[in-house]
């Protein structure tokens, strides 16, 4: 049932001067699953992800959310839908407060956010909202730190907090534990795992242990096209899956569980 999936694609391309980075990938996220997207090096999933995300537009293809076709949408427009993503990089403003960085979301969702005229105490209103955010990703007690003091961990944590104040109904992650140690590699899994509860994510993630751990389904690609689909348990074993990530990377796939 096209009901079951909140975000579909179909014979999505992207061609960049004769290079094909995506190539005719038919992707179906079902409603309030994980859905990890993996592959080696250069298999597309940055692109694939900047196109969902409406910073690349595609060469050929359709991409449907939630039964309407978003596929010339800007991403300004998908966010207000509810597609809402957080970035390899950390994004968070390092000088304000970790509550101020939630309330500037908040008020974005509001639409008051350049409405320089307002004094500062009239965003008070929000900090009930902000701390309520910022409790479900366990950082209230770091509420009047400014951000830069955080920890990366913490910081990555923040940056979900930010996200969920936009009140996603998809929340797409790119790379959430890239460079963590492993607690906090940790903190992020059971994070992402309680965020996941009333709510769709798509996750580009390196570490195979997290993907197994978190994942619903799985999308393998390998040179812009889907190599493989399905459970962790039947990916993972595929011989083709095993071949494309080579030696050590292979073995670290078969070793996840």
């Amino acid at each position: 049932m096209a009901d079951d999936y909140i975000l579909q694609t179909h014979d999505l391309t992207k061609e960049f001067k004769g290079f094909v980075a995506v190539n005719q990938v038919n992707l179906k996220v079902r409603r309030g699953s994980i859905h990890a997207l993996i592959g080696p090096n250069g298999a597309g999933k940055t692109t694939c992800f900047n196109l969902l995300t409406k910073f690349l537009i595609p060469t050929t293809g359709r991409i449907v959310y939630d039964g309407a076709d978003i596929t010339r949408e800007s991403s300004a427009h998908i966010a207000r839908r509810g597609v809402i993503r957080s970035f390899q990089i950390s994004a968070v403003f390092p000088h304000l407060t970790v509550l101020e960085n939630v309330r500037v979301a908040l008020q974005r969702k509001l639409g008051t956010s350049f409405h320089f005229w307002r004094a500062e105490r009239s965003l008070d209103a929000l900090n009930g909202r902000a701390l309520e955010l910022l409790a479900a990703v366990d950082l209230d007690k770091y509420a009047k730190l400014t951000a830069v003091e955080l920890s990366y961990g913490r910081k990555r944590a923040l940056e979900i907090a930010t996200t969920l104040a936009m009140e996603p109904k998809l929340m797409l992650l790119d790379e959430p534990t890239q460079g963590m140690g492993l607690e906090d590699v940790d903190r992020i899994k059971q994070l992402i795992k309680k965020v996941a509860a009333d709510r769709t994510v798509l996750m580009v993630e390196h570490n195979m242990s997290v993907v197994a751990s978190l994942a619903d389904t799985i999308t393998v690609l390998a040179r812009g096209a889907t190599l493989a689909e399905g459970p962790y348990a039947e990916v993972s074993k595929n011989p083709a899956v095993i071949e494309a990530y080579m030696g050590s990377a292979g073995a670290e796939l078969k070793g996840a569980h």
